[in-house]
């Protein structure tokens, strides 16, 4: 008996583990929020990786994050390393600016994977819709045995991220509208 549940557990373990490797693996992660004030009052905020500790959450996780920005405008980069593991080390280039609506960045957290950040700035009658949102796949970079883990990963990245787009559109609301 102890070796026929030792064997299904076997068995489920080696299932869940191939399926890793054949569930999809693309996720979408969006959030917007509407701020009171003109696209271009909030392009040079969020088109420039300079300014971006003064809303991004990930900044306020670690103030003391090691930071280094490179360039300005399209190509401009931005690596960074912290002892904090929710901000942990890796890089975003901009890779696209399309003045002042959009904004796309490709970012590279090592064997964690990549992915591309995007935002959007459109106007509306109370103010302009700022979107947030990201793209990967999220076995892509990922060395080959941690590719079923992070396809299981990929299932909560909108509650994980979404949270974060959240708190960072809301300190980009709060610095825009008391500016």
């Amino acid at each position: 008996m102890f070796l026929k549940i030792i064997g299904g557990l076997v068995t489920a373990l080696a299932l869940a583990f191939v399926a890793g490797f054949v569930l999809p693996s693309q996720i979408h992660v969006e959030r917007s929020v509407v701020i009171g004030a003109a696209p271009e009052q909030i392009f040079p905020l969020v088109s420039d990786l300079s300014q971006w500790d003064a809303w991004s959450p990930w900044a306020k996780k670690d103030p003391n994050a090691e930071m280094t920005i490179s360039g300005s405008g399209l190509g401009q980069t931005m690596v960074w390393h912290s002892e904090v593991p929710e901000v942990g080390d890796g890089s975003q280039e901009v890779t696209a600016l399309e003045s002042p609506g959009y904004v796309k960045t490709h970012l590279d957290f090592g064997d964690m994977g990549v992915a591309d950040a995007m935002i959007s700035l459109t106007p509306e009658e109370t103010g302009t819709r700022v979107a947030w949102s990201l793209d990967s796949d999220v076995r892509e970079g990922v060395p080959m045995l941690m590719k079923p883990v992070s396809t299981y990963f990929g299932f909560m990245m909108d509650s994980m991220v979404g949270t974060e787009y959240e708190n960072g559109l809301s300190s980009l609301k709060a610095l825009v509208e008391r500016a």
